[in-house]
């Protein structure tokens, strides 16, 4: 590893905090430079890529238009209709696919799982890998051709995926909300795989 090359655990902490940054601007529209204070408030020890994180962060919320537009002919509904977890995960996955052009498109996608299986329901990170995997197809293709003719069964082409199943079909859409909440701290995602808490013995 190189002097300016950061650890894997710092680009992995860096695409945590920056989608939980996406996620409560996604729900309460707050100001990005709240977020970001809070964020680093919020976790003042953490070691992460902070280059990488002002990145997705700042990048996915100011390209959140074109992004959708970009994401909009892989999924099928709205992208106002994504529940907010998947919604954040492919904003940040679409933008760290055609921005950060250094990572490869594989490592993007499977970070992006990797969250969705800690903060999402129990099938979004399926749903999330399809729409990711669609999306570097177009954006990547040479790269995605390569790595297919490298290893033909470890990734099956775009062309392959029929539309992604919508795991919240029979789950009311809910608005965002217009108004920010006076704490932003209560509208980040919580972690899917928290244990419940043990009964009391009386």
């Amino acid at each position: 590893m190189t002097a300016t090359t950061a650890p894997k655990s710092a680009r992995r902490k860096s695409r945590e905090l920056a989608f939980q940054g996406i996620y409560e601007w996604l729900l309460a529209g707050s100001d990005t430079g709240a977020i970001e204070a809070f964020l680093h408030e919020r976790y003042p020890t953490i070691k992460l890529d902070d280059d990488h994180f002002q990145s997705l962060l700042h990048g996915a919320l100011a390209e959140a238009g074109p992004l959708d537009a970009l994401i909009q002919p892989h999924i099928d509904r709205q992208t106002s209709e994504l529940s907010p977890v998947e919604h954040a995960l492919l904003l940040m996955g679409a933008f760290e696919l055609q921005r950060h052009l250094d990572v490869p498109y594989r490592v993007v996608i499977n970070e992006a799982v990797e969250l969705g299986k800690v903060y999402g329901g129990t099938d979004g990170y399926k749903y999330v890998n399809g729409v990711l995997d669609r999306i570097a197809a177009q954006l990547r293709k040479t790269e995605v051709e390569a790595a297919n003719q490298s290893h033909p069964q470890a990734q099956p082409t775009a062309t392959d995926f029929s539309p992604p199943p919508n795991p919240y079909a029979n789950v009311p859409v809910s608005h965002k909300a217009k108004t920010p909440p006076r704490r932003a701290a209560a509208s980040f995602p919580r972690r899917a795989s928290a244990s419940p808490r043990p009964p009391r013995k009386d």
